[in-house]
């Protein structure tokens, strides 16, 4: 069976169902990063070897596991889809926008606040209207790229394996990945590997926003806006998408009691509420675009 087949069997099977309910294999997969962290990072001492040394624990076996099993004569092919559909998260994106939206569009500030901060890192306690529709929209934009783009493109690339490694080491980067004082050395690895991962499928997901959208303006944002931004796969993703929307994102967010004053990214006025239903379409056209792409190159290639 085609990768473009199994990538549309995962994605339906992700529109139908969801992320898996009761258990959930990355949430198994986070109590074993914790254990490894406090072994190998005890008290935030760990040095990047250490970081090197729990990465590959939590991640190889897990990984060489997915190849053999993708391997066995006649399920290999559900292996693929089951994991690709675990490691995606389209129809968990649009639950965590929607309520944002719809408390915006009710006048409910507070429970807006409460919905986007499921959603993103930053304090959203004093946040206003504005700020909480652009937090809401960069997270779907940042997201879509992340939880979605990245797992069908490593599956597009080396099936079962791939999108087990990306998805684990993605995962690692959200648990390791802060430069702070804990962190700083010990999620050195995990930080870098997820950008290494990201890198190719972060500049196709921007070229998809810009092609989906307006796309003089997403490609002039990513050109001049993109190198500003502190993530290098996320500057690209995010200003594309922007400009894509014709909306203005970035500027000034509170991360952990500090003050960081980010460029602005997109042209045009400040996102809105419905900015963030429009950021999920964007999302979801882009889906589709992958997926044609994927089912008729693997007919032309048969």
């Amino acid at each position: 069976m085609s990768l473009g087949l199994l990538s549309l069997g995962a994605v339906a099977l992700d529109a139908l169902f969801g992320e898996p309910k009761g258990w959930h294999p990355l949430v198994a997969f986070g109590k074993l990063a914790n254990r490894l962290e406090r072994r190998f990072n005890p008290d935030g001492g760990g040095w990047r070897s250490h970081g090197v040394s729990a990465w590959v624990l939590a991640v190889l076996p897990l990984t060489l596991a997915a190849w053999l099993l993708s391997q066995l004569p006649y399920v290999g092919w559900l292996v693929g889809v089951l994991a690709l559909y675990a490691a995606i998260g389209l129809r968990s994106l649009n639950e965590h926008a929607e309520p944002v939206a719809e408390a915006l569009g009710a006048g409910d500030l507070e429970r807006a606040r409460q919905r986007v901060g499921y959603m993103v890192s930053r304090d959203t306690r004093a946040l206003d209207e504005p700020a909480v529709a652009r937090a809401a929209t960069e997270s779907v934009l940042e997201n879509g790229s992340d939880a979605v783009f990245a797992a069908l493109f490593w599956f597009a690339v080396a099936g079962a394996p791939g999108v087990v490694l990306y998805r684990l080491s993605n995962t690692l980067d959200a648990m390791w990945g802060y430069r702070n004082e804990r962190f700083e050395r010990f999620g050195w690895a995990a930080a870098r590997i997820d950008d290494v991962l990201n890198y190719i499928p972060a500049r196709l997901v921007a070229l998809t926003y810009a092609l989906l959208g307006k796309t003089a303006t997403a490609l002039r944002c990513w050109r001049r806006q993109a190198p500003q931004w502190d993530s290098p796969n996320a500057g690209p993703v995010m200003a594309a998408g922007a400009g894509a929307l014709g909306v203005a994102l970035g500027g000034p967010a509170i991360y952990h009691g500090e003050l960081h004053e980010r460029p602005v990214l997109g042209e045009g006025p400040a996102a809105r509420a419905e900015d963030i239903g429009r950021a999920m379409d964007l999302v979801r056209q882009g889906v589709l675009l992958w997926l044609a792409v994927l089912i008729i190159g693997g007919w032309l290639l048969a």
